[in-house]
């Protein structure tokens, strides 16, 4: 058997790549068939096409491949866009110090947070919720110390101070919880309430009764898919309830965290809802759709409470708010909400502080 080595080929004829007008064969197949696609773009079927031949019609502007002497159109699917959510997440608010303050951040690029502008009024421990154009925050607790009942709502492209939306139906505090399906907002729990009332984002005014939580409960978490919203933890509980955010009802119980947490903070994909941030390093998650006890998702590098998080639909990030037994911190870490593993440094917020809110929008 011979045996050619060619290190270098030139076309001497010019520059340029080397023409070989006869191709090259190596075993029988040749090269050019190996390395080349067909492809036209025309308004007539192609005539002598080889399988795999990609034709775009130009006339009825759709594309086809040639596979076994016939042509199948290739058709494709949008994906639909994270109704609750975006590419832009914003903190807000928070204690230790009081703060008025919102932040935000690129959520696909890791850095430090930057200056959005002002809540409406200074509080912590607030609920928030998106529908992808027009972020809320609600309730929470003053520089008083006071329950409040208020609702500001920015434009979330937009940076700049929020603006008075309405009112909750009753004033709560200590981390209210709210989510949304993209067109309604809900809140729930706060301290000793289980009650949930709604909001249709995209209108100002003020919020009407929605229904209980299965428990009055306060530092709760919550996050939704398109369907259901969940309540996650509060008061020393590991019970994850859910509603159907757009039917008016009661909530009714959807299983258990690993453990009682409270203070956490939860964000979603699409599909899937992950909890963590409640004083210990541990994150978990479940699906949303389908009822069922939380599963362990990874660890946090530190140990933080009274936190925030927001999404993208594809990275989850959090905000530590603290660190158990340390008190405020700025620390902001992410994760992949479908691959399960450990969150990974992402920069920080412009100001530490305890019990800020999180919520995300394009």
């Amino acid at each position: 058997m011979s045996k050619i080595k060619v290190d270098t080929v030139t076309n001497v004829a010019g520059t340029g790549a080397p023409n070989i007008p006869d191709g090259i064969t190596i075993g029988g197949v040749a090269l050019a068939s190996v390395n080349t696609q067909e492809h036209y773009a025309q308004s007539t079927k192609p005539s002598s096409p080889k399988d795999g031949a990609v034709w775009y019609d130009t006339d009825d502007d759709k594309a086809y491949v040639y596979i076994n002497s016939e042509f199948y159109e290739l058709t494709y699917t949008d994906i639909p866009p994270f109704v609750n959510g975006g590419s832009r997440g914003v903190f807000s608010g928070g204690q230790f110090p009081n703060s008025n303050v919102m932040d935000y951040i690129t959520i696909a690029n890791t850095g430090n947070a930057t200056d959005f502008g002002d809540l409406t009024v200074t509080r912590a421990g607030h609920a928030s919720c998106s529908n992808g154009t027009r972020g809320l925050f609600a309730g929470g607790q003053n520089t008083s110390n006071a329950a409040t009942n208020v609702i500001d709502y920015i434009t979330v492209a937009n940076t700049g101070n929020a603006t008075d939306f309405g009112n909750l139906t009753v004033t709560r505090m200590y981390r209210v919880a709210g989510c949304s399906n993209g067109t309604r907002g809900v809140f729930g729990g706060g301290f000793q309430t289980n009650v949930i009332d709604y909001v249709t984002i995209a209108n100002t005014g003020n919020a009407t009764d929605f229904g209980d939580l299965t428990s009055a409960r306060y530092n709760v978490a919550s996050c939704a898919d398109e369907t259901y919203g969940l309540w996650l933890g509060g008061a020393g509980s590991n019970v994850i309830d859910y509603v159907t955010i757009a039917t008016t009802a009661n909530a009714q119980d959807f299983g258990d965290l690993l453990s009682a947490q409270s203070g956490g903070a939860a964000c979603s994909s699409r599909t899937r809802g992950v909890f963590g941030g409640a004083g210990s390093n541990v994150i978990q998650y479940v699906t949303i759709a389908t009822p069922g006890n939380a599963v362990d998702f990874g660890d946090f590098s530190d140990d933080p409470v009274y936190s925030a998080a927001c999404s993208n639909g594809s990275r989850g990030v959090f905000a530590y708010g603290g660190i158990n037994g340390i008190g405020a911190q700025n620390p902001i870490e992410y994760i992949t909400i479908d691959t399960p593993g450990n969150a990974t440094d992402f920069g920080d917020l412009t100001l530490a502080r305890l019990y800020p809110a999180g919520l995300s929008g394009t």
